[in-house]
């Protein structure tokens, strides 16, 4: 607002206001009074320019829009931990400690027999890609074999800034009272490891709900995170009673999204050294990239549709690939509608 207000700017209005029959040549007395003067009134408007930056929540860094947020009771959404499934060949104690790979886990609660839930003691998202052999960080006499073998719910990174600025503008919006339609969204995606919630009203009579949701990587979430969702919105053997976060007389029942999976194939002219082995680890990350910026608009869209379009941009924007043609999805030469309850999966991908 205030880029016309440079040090220089401000020097030659200030010289401009003193009488022309006074020496106001650099190195003259008035020159060297007024050119500190005109720095340090170039400060204040850059100051001043901050301070109006930093007024508005579009426009505030993080530590200002985490204030303005505060205002309408909205706070950043902490970083979670994973929480994975393990292996073992004997019982082992609840609170026992292992590592896998660079990070540790600890056992938190058993499943079935030599079967437990393991929770990453480093919160946030780049555990939720470690899994194999545990080693365990205290010697555990009989002990054959442990193994982390599925991550259940994942590890959330602290909510970014981004994210938290379009939070605070949406709930201008939508008002979320009363566990209206936004209240129901807004506490469930707050749930660890939760990205979508899809809610549907009487879907069984009158006083029942439906919460649809995917999993923070917006793909369709595990029984182990549908369980724990439900547990927190509305427990089972208390249907209606309010014991969860759901008011009194909300039986609410928590479903998982499904995932339709979409086969590509097409035709890639690649450039002279490159060909479709080099490539292909290069192409199923632009597509994943794709599917989960398509999926994560799950909860505000009627039906997500796959766009041919989308796909065969982003593949050429890769390097070694110069031209694509003859793309279909699932064998039709046409986008892909998916149901409402759906979101994309990548399956197979040809590109002879």
């Amino acid at each position: 607002m205030y880029e016309d207000k440079t040090y220089e700017a401000i020097l030659q209005e200030k010289l401009a206001r003193v009488a022309s029959s006074l020496d106001k040549r650099e190195g003259s007395i008035i020159f060297d009074a007024l050119a500190p003067n005109s720095l340090e009134s170039a400060m204040i408007y850059v100051a001043l320019d901050t301070v109006l930056n930093e007024t508005f929540a579009d426009t505030a860094s993080r530590d200002y829009l985490i204030k303005r947020c505060s205002e309408r009771g909205i706070t950043p959404l902490p970083a979670t931990a994973a929480v994975g499934i393990g292996d073992f060949s004997m019982e082992i104690p609840i609170g026992t400690r292992f590592s896998c790979d660079k990070y540790n886990w600890v056992v938190t609660e058993k499943i079935s027999s030599m079967k437990y839930y393991l929770k990453c003691e480093t919160a946030g998202a780049d555990p939720n890609s470690y899994t194999g052999q545990l080693i365990p960080i205290e010697y555990i006499e009989g002990l054959a074999t442990a193994e982390l073998t599925s991550i259940a719910i994942n590890g959330e990174d602290e909510e970014t800034t981004e994210t938290l600025r379009l939070r605070y503008l949406n709930s201008f919006e939508n008002q979320s009272y009363g566990f209206n339609r936004g209240q129901y969204v807004e506490v469930t995606e707050a749930l660890p490891g939760v990205g979508g919630c899809k809610p549907y009203r009487a879907w069984k009579g009158p006083g029942t709900v439906k919460l649809v949701i995917t999993d923070s990587d917006y793909k369709p979430p595990s029984s182990t995170l549908v369980e724990k969702v439900q547990t927190a919105i509305d427990p089972t053997q208390n249907h209606g009673e309010g014991i969860g976060l759901a008011p009194i007389d909300h039986e609410v029942t928590i479903v998982a999204a499904t995932g339709t999976t979409v086969n590509i194939s097409t035709t890639l002219t690649f450039a002279p050294g490159w060909n479709l082995e080099e490539s292909l680890t290069y192409i199923e990350d632009a597509i994943d990239a794709y599917y989960r910026e398509l999926n994560s608009t799950w909860a505000r869209e009627a039906n997500l549709i796959v766009r041919i379009s989308q796909i065969e941009s982003r593949l050429l924007a890769l390097s070694g690939i110069v031209d694509i043609s003859g793309t279909t999805l699932n064998g039709q030469a046409g986008n892909l509608t998916l149901d409402k309850d759906a979101v994309a999966v990548r399956g197979s991908f040809s590109g002879a």
